[in-house]
């Protein structure tokens, strides 16, 4: 054959010495070999439904993008279901992607933006020869793009008709308190939760944070924390035998592969943040893809492949127990999909916790350090560094100058999202002479319901550091207290109206009142 016989196309299927090159292309799905990446991506849409004018249409693939896809899906082994339901934080973004994983693969000689001008090309050729283009060449491709832009249109009207609800549930709400004949001590919560009330771009740093790997480290290597889930699952057998669970906040997964290995059934697992896609590597990794089906979403907007779950596990729990409020996540989704007779909610049992402190040292570095910097007065800074609840690594036994004190206790199987704002008054007994310098918060969970092995994980100053640390409110100024003492008090805990995942909490020790943020 001489090289002025072969057409353009054919000509990289040449070696040095003229003779044709026959470069397979294996399917990316299964092992099927074909000669051309065409005939290849032919038999991936009608054996797959993996259409490539529809995955370049949705994802904009250009060449390089194309290849990092192609070397993506070999590397990883996903179905081509995965690539066609990923969200638009494509996993394989990666300049990692673009090293071939199959020497000489002839997927990667495939031109998608060439394929993509034809078929533009075969379209306006259709039109002009007076054909319906939606049932010619390429008609999915534009199908699609129609889908797409209804599909976006839909969820701005339904993000519209969520604030105007919203919007009218305020009204009525304040039209109710304006009639009410005695003040509340609380301001109300949002009846339908922090994560529902929020848009997407209001929660998207919320959610962003648990895409970075270092907070999934911190809180792995939290052996009290992670040991206790491990306990409550595995120690649990009979419990999660053959049950469908739910793992809201799912993050690397972990949960949800104690709920497998205990002998779930079925486990669905949901996140919103991008760290989703690595627990779908996880997962896979771990041979655990046919037990656990992973959700990227808001839990509030999740469709489940099933119509109820029999356990929900979550590690929803944020510092001073309450901050972040994705315990109304969790009971969300308990009220929309958890079996009503004999359903099991785990952590079940939790309760905040308060005792004072006598630590010198610590109201000097955080307060008193204002009223000489290098010399100079700061004090101003004083009552707004006050304001600002802070968490210690773990508090000082010695400091402990009083008896705990429960301010709170849920049941998650019970409770409802306006619970989770309240008011308590309480007595502070003091155990020896001292001063108070600062209250501290803490909490713990119980994991009892159905369980013949019962676990509690607690984060007071007498147990194992978590990553929880301690909640510190400092007093603006020390309260001199004696041994027997009877201190009358009282808290308020509530979301912050502008910031439903903060807290603003208000404490009332001997009369002195101070309001601190939580952000």
């Amino acid at each position: 054959m001489s090289e002025s016989s072969i057409s353009e196309e054919e000509w990289t299927d040449l070696d040095e010495d003229g003779d044709t090159i026959v470069i397979t292309t294996k399917c990316l799905f299964c092992d099927y070999v074909f000669d051309r990446p065409e005939k290849a991506l032919d038999h991936c849409q009608e054996t797959h439904q993996f259409d490539i004018h529809m995955i370049q249409a949705k994802y904009n693939l250009d060449c390089f993008s194309f290849i990092k896809m192609v070397n993506y899906i070999r590397k990883q082994k996903i179905s081509a279901k995965f690539v066609a339901n990923t969200s638009s934080a494509v996993p394989w973004s990666s300049d990692e992607y673009l090293q071939p994983v199959i020497q000489d693969d002839g997927m990667l000689q495939f031109d998608i933006e060439d394929s993509n001008k034809k078929c533009a090309t075969n379209i306006e050729s259709n039109k002009e020869a007076g054909c319906d283009g939606e049932a010619e060449i390429c008609s999915t491709e534009q199908r699609l793009k129609l889908a797409e832009q209804r599909a976006q249109e839909a969820e701005l009207a339904l993000q519209r008709v969520m604030k105007d609800l919203h919007k009218s549930r305020e009204v009525a709400r304040q039209l109710i308190m304006s009639t009410t004949a005695e003040p509340q001590p609380m301001v109300p919560c949002f009846p339908i939760g922090a994560g529902a009330s929020m848009s997407d771009d209001e929660d998207e740093d919320y959610f962003s944070g648990y895409g970075h790997f270092g907070i999934h480290l911190e809180m792995l290597q939290d052996k009290a924390r992670t040991d206790s889930y491990r306990d409550a699952i595995l120690g649990n057998p009979d419990l999660f035998k053959d049950k469908i669970v739910l793992d809201v906040g799912c993050g690397t997964g972990i949960l949800s592969m104690f709920a497998a290995q205990a002998g779930a059934s079925q486990v669905i697992a949901i996140d919103q943040s991008d760290v989703v896609y690595q627990a779908m590597d996880i997962v896979r990794e771990n041979g655990l893809e046919n037990k656990i089906t992973l959700i990227k979403g808001k839990v509030e907007f999740a469709e489940l492949p099933v119509e109820k779950v029999d356990i929900i596990i979550s590690e929803w729990m944020g510092y001073f127990l309450l901050f972040e409020s994705m315990l109304d996540t969790v009971l969300f989704a308990r009220d929309k999909w958890l079996n009503k007779t004999n359903g099991v909610v785990l952590p079940n049992k939790c309760r905040i916790n308060l005792v004072a402190i006598d630590d010198g040292n610590l109201y000097q570095s955080n307060i008193g350090y204002w009223d000489n910097v290098y010399g100079f007065k700061m004090s101003c800074m004083k009552k707004e560094v006050v304001k600002e609840a802070s968490t210690h690594n773990i508090v000082n036994e010695d400091s402990i100058i009083s008896e705990p004190v429960l301010l709170k206790e849920i049941d998650t199987e019970k409770c409802t999202v306006k619970e989770l704002d309240f008011y308590s008054e309480f007595v502070l007994k003091i155990v020896r002479d001292g001063s108070i310098t600062a209250l501290v918060g803490y909490f713990d969970v119980q994991f009892s319901s159905g369980c013949t092995n019962q676990v509690i994980l607690a984060t007071s100053p007498f147990d194992t550091a978590t990553h929880w640390k301690q909640t510190i409110f400092h007093l603006d100024k020390p309260i001199q207290v004696t041994s027997g003492e009877e201190l009358k008090c009282s808290a308020s805990v509530k979301k912050n109206r502008k910031d439903p995942r903060s807290l603003i909490v208000t404490l009332t020790v001997n009369g002195q009142s101070r309001t601190y943020n939580m952000h």
